[in-house]
């Protein structure tokens, strides 16, 4: 309906396109019931997150929830950014009885669903789970919009080349804009008045969540090239059948080599260097290209150490997880596997020697070295790997590499500078090789 103003007719104003005061937002909701509470399930945009739920401050501890860690909240942020095709699960949040529901039909379980705004707003909702994803859109909105005025402001001033280049990128962020504002999370809200019960479904959700193993995020993160060759490179004889692709931690009942995480780990000190870091070359690298590098240096291994030789040669009958259980009273004690053995007794048991080890065999190929010298190599290396590393070991007894040994220890020092930094001297080792080497 347009309204005309006596007195003044060359003006028609349209009240439906005015702005009025608003605090709060209204939503189609399906209600149902959980643990006897209320339930609105609902989607939202990304974009009005904010607008519904309190933004968590890193600064602060949210009475009714952990601290959140600013970090990971803007790694949410950028995965959202960087993957058009990301995928997260509905937040929780409670409500302490300041929604309102509005029935559409008869059942009663679709509504509309008037939700208090977080800032203005009567009775706010209040998170239970999400506040890292809630604070991650947030940090990307601020983001995008501190950019666009950026561009703005230097188009001003911007000669004509570089004008196309911000129109061009002002054009982008208005892109990564939208997205925020046409693409949906879902909310599930908790009606709960009482702030003890409130918590207390804080504390269940925690308890009853289960994190997920590095070593499965390595097996279904498709989206790093170690994660996504990883299937290939477990069929290799030295890891096929010994590896546990559950778990990340080599207890001593555990008759594996390595964890399916460690497998990826030592994928990327083979492709990339045992920073990590991937280089063009390494971005340009074909799945196969990487799964024949990383079986090479597993032919390396299992042929120049003695010990890597036995568990590749042992029947993998010998590491079905049914013997790492208890035995029932009577029955035998399972003989341990060659891997077991070998965590005991050599450094090659460890991760962080055979990160070493790939990244070695990684320089050593960039460097022009052919398999076969490396494992002559490796061959020289092998009577030093007994563990635990003792005070005349060439580990402790050598200035370069004491500082990334603790004394007695069966493992390097797992830290990132000290693994880069026996992979550079053992790497020297090749062309100029200590006593003993």
């Amino acid at each position: 309906m347009t309204e005309t103003f006596t007195g003044t007719p060359d003006i028609n104003v349209d009240p439906r396109r005015l702005t009025l005061s608003r605090k709060e937002s209204t939503y189609l909701a399906i209600r149902t019931t959980q643990g006897g509470r209320t339930v609105y399930s609902t989607r939202v945009p990304l974009s009005e997150l904010s607008v519904i739920l309190p933004i968590p401050d890193p600064d602060k501890v949210d009475p009714d929830n952990r601290r959140v860690d600013l970090r990971h909240a803007k790694g949410f942020g950028l995965y959202l950014a960087e993957n058009p095709g990301w995928v997260a699960p509905a937040l929780l949040v409670r409500d302490a009885g300041s929604c309102r529901f509005e029935m559409i039909g008869e059942d009663g379980r679709i509504g509309y669903l008037i939700v208090p705004w977080a800032v203005g707003g009567v009775g706010r909702l209040i998170t239970i789970d999400g506040q890292h994803r809630i604070l991650g859109v947030h940090l990307e909105q601020k983001h995008l919009t501190d950019e666009i005025s950026r561009v703005d402001r230097e188009l001003y001033r911007a000669t004509a080349a570089r004008k196309a280049r911000l129109e061009a990128e002002r054009k982008a962020l208005l892109a990564r804009m939208e997205r925020l504002e046409q693409e949906y999370v879902g909310i599930d809200i908790y009606v709960e008045k009482d702030a003890i019960k409130g918590q207390q479904m804080f504390v269940d959700v925690a308890d009853n969540a289960k994190g997920i193993s590095g070593a499965v995020k390595a097996r279904f993160d498709t989206s790093r090239i170690a994660n996504r060759t990883l299937s290939d490179i477990l069929t290799h004889p030295l890891l096929n059948g010994k590896v546990d692709i559950e778990r990340d931690r080599m207890t001593d009942s555990n008759r594996n080599l390595i964890g399916a995480k460690h497998v990826a780990d030592i994928t990327r000190a083979v492709i990339a260097g045992p920073g990590g870091r991937a280089s063009k070359k390494v971005e340009a690298m074909t799945d196969q290209e990487v799964i024949e590098t990383v079986r090479g240096f597993l032919d390396v291994l299992s042929t120049a150490f003695l010990g890597l030789a036995a568990v590749t040669e042992e029947d993998t009958d010998n590491y079905r997880a049914a013997l790492a259980e208890k035995p029932k009273k009577g029955e035998p004690v399972p003989e341990p596997t060659n891997a077991q053995e070998l965590r005991r007794n050599s450094l090659l048991g460890s991760v962080g020697m055979l990160r070493v080890l790939g990244g070695v065999y990684r320089n050593l190929r960039d460097s022009g070295a052919e398999d076969g010298d490396i494992q002559e190599f490796f061959k020289r290396l092998d009577r030093h790997m007994a563990a635990p590393a003792t005070e005349t070991s060439i580990w402790r007894a050598n200035a370069e590499t004491n500082t990334d040994f603790e004394p007695n220890a069966s493992a390097p020092i797992m830290r990132q500078q000290n693994i880069v930094h026996l992979t550079a001297v053992v790497t020297d080792w090749y062309k100029k090789a200590p006593a003993g080497v």
